[in-house]
């Protein structure tokens, strides 16, 4: 009896569900895509669990950003043991250049109404006007032969052809993957093609149109996906909604990382030493300083940079820090403004959305650096009119009075201090004298 009631009461106990995940991670990339933005969304899938996340969600809005961020991200969408969605949203959101890719490597792709994906181009190659060859094809252009099509048409240098294909068959590899519409893709990366959400779905770019987060998790419930190269179906109408914010790590990186703020921080760094150098002992100055330089060293070693351009900058500013010890009436501090102004452009090639330098920014700076360098040599040249005031010229001309005398040797005051003079004829003591020469620390005097 005992035992049938045990049994029975084990019977009406709720078992576990092993099924059914508890929540939905939404991590948000609004913006341009960078080393701050690659850190956070990797750091936030390394720490979803399949045990207890059903899925990830991407909620995107972003010009593009840099090859080196797209591709760490789409590596950790691939080999997540969570499904990833990527959805575009809200309306009038955009998923341009990399972040198409991102949206073809995610298990599934969704778009609010009015958004819009494409222009993926390697943004390296692009230019204000188009590339040769990069205007849609005609159609008596798509009969040629296959090697004219996997060089793109372009009729631009080597290195071009190159990054575009290259492009061509990653972004190829992840619609594959996902099983989405290549050929568009292709004309995404060839002619920098963009689509509206309505014709997206119409042509198998993406999977889903959703309004909203919870409109998303319904319409893809039980949707078969591809999660770490393996088939799994989705259960999420029922998961909870955790957005997970960007931290203020995220936040600092993502300000420093942008190359104007690393400029700036570069500079008030080098002014800082500058000052610190100049009066030893201020602190404040070398303290601001060092620390600005040290984030900005950090910043550009995040950033993709022409290394020839960072050292042009930096012999810019060895000279401009020369002028200043050196004192070369401008010479050294024009030439410094000059190295620095076209490492400074030098340095940052790419021309990805939100890393980008502003030329305002570098005129800016150049012309506080001029305006500071005017100043420094200012102070120079009017030091050089004073008179001297200090050491063996400034004795040569002073004048005094003998204290004592002996013969032709005696002692004078000169300039508060009692000296060792000798002179041509005997001065008489509290005569007033005049120093016309030094013989070593004895000074030589005449009636004044």
């Amino acid at each position: 009896m005992l035992s049938a009631a045990a049994l029975l009461l084990f019977v009406m106990l709720p078992l576990p569900s092993f099924s059914a995940a508890k929540r939905a991670v939404v991590l948000e990339i609004d913006g341009a895509i960078g080393p701050a933005t690659a850190g956070y969304i990797t750091r936030e899938i390394d720490a979803a669990s399949s045990a207890d996340t059903g899925l990830i969600v991407l909620r995107m809005n972003t010009p593009g950003g840099l090859d080196t961020s797209m591709r760490e991200i789409i590596r950790k969408i691939l080999a997540s043991p969570v499904p990833v969605a990527t959805y575009v949203a809200p309306s009038g959101a955009r998923a341009a250049s990399a972040g198409t890719y991102i949206v073809y490597a995610s298990a599934v792709a969704a778009m609010a109404p009015g958004t819009n994906l494409g222009a993926a181009t390697p943004i390296q190659v692009g230019s204000s006007s188009p590339l040769p060859g990069s205007q849609p094809e005609k159609p008596a252009q798509k009969k040629d032969s296959g090697n004219e099509k996997s060089s793109g048409g372009l009729g631009g240098d080597t290195e071009s052809r190159k990054m575009v294909n290259d492009a061509i068959a990653y972004i190829h590899a992840l619609a594959e993957l996902n099983g989405r519409n290549a050929d568009w893709a292709e004309d995404a990366v060839r002619t920098a093609a963009s689509l509206p959400a309505l014709q997206a779905l119409k042509m198998d770019v993406v999977d889903v149109i959703a309004d909203n987060i919870p409109d998303l998790l319904r319409k893809i419930d039980g949707r078969m996906v591809k999660v770490a190269g393996q088939p799994q179906r989705l259960a999420t109408k029922h998961l909870q909604i955790v957005t997970v914010a960007r931290d203020w790590r995220t936040e600092l990186l993502a300000t420093i990382t942008d190359p104007n703020i690393a400029l700036i921080l570069m500079m008030i760094g080098v002014y800082g030493l500058i000052f610190e150098f100049w009066s030893p002992g201020m602190v404040a100055p070398g303290l601001i300083g060092s620390i600005c330089l040290l984030l900005a060293l950090y910043a550009l070693s995040l950033l993709p940079i022409d290394y020839a351009g960072a050292a042009l900058a930096l012999l810019g500013i060895g000279l401009m820090v020369a002028e200043v010890h050196i004192g070369s009436f401008g010479a050294l501090g024009v030439g410094g403004i000059i190295a620095f102004v076209i490492g400074a452009i030098m340095m940052f090639p790419s021309r990805a959305p939100g890393f980008t330098l502003s030329y305002s920014v570098v005129g800016l700076v150049a012309v506080l650096t001029a305006a500071f360098f005017v100043f420094v040599v200012g102070m120079f040249l009017r030091a050089r009119r004073k008179p001297i005031v200090a050491g063996h010229e400034a004795l040569v001309g002073a004048e005094g009075e003998a204290v004592s005398w002996n013969a032709d040797e005696g002692r004078v005051r000169v300039q508060g201090e009692i000296w060792r003079a000798r002179a041509n004829a005997p001065l008489a003591s509290g005569a007033h004298i005049k120093v016309v020469g030094r013989d070593g620390l004895m000074l030589i005097v005449e009636p004044a």
